[in-house]
């Protein structure tokens, strides 16, 4: 058993590669083989969002503060809001992050496939966050 204390998971910033804005990673915890899964606390300051992306097994965020937005390629961008817990199939293009006038943090958690957990893809332009 492993027990991660609050506020001790080390926390660095959302490389600019694959975020638009401030973003902050808490790397909450991430397992070792032969499971699979780890996930990770995300805060996002206002206007902030993930580039397109896709996982290979999927992904689930829940939303723990704040009010974001979330949106798959081809469908209307949807608000979150704090307890809402949003499942993305595996290989789905999508992006999330906070709304325009509102910081939101999620709890994101994924499975890796043959050492891959996210493949990252474009950046959302202003034209599409702002829809």
């Amino acid at each position: 058993m492993k027990i991660t204390r609050n506020g001790t998971a080390p926390t660095v910033e959302g490389p600019e590669a694959w975020f638009t804005g401030r973003v902050n990673i808490d790397l909450s915890f991430q397992a070792t083989e032969p499971a699979r899964v780890g996930g990770a606390s995300v805060q996002f300051s206002a206007k902030a969002r993930t580039a397109w992306h896709t996982h290979p097994l999927g992904q689930t965020l829940i939303v723990t503060a704040g009010r974001g937005l979330v949106q798959e390629w081809g469908k209307e961008i949807q608000e979150i809001n704090p307890g809402d817990i949003v499942w993305i199939p595996e290989g789905v293009k999508h992006w999330h992050g906070a709304a325009p006038d509102s910081s939101m943090t999620h709890i994101a958690i994924a499975e890796s496939l043959n050492g891959s957990v996210v493949e990252w893809l474009e950046h959302v332009s202003d034209e599409q966050y702002f829809r």
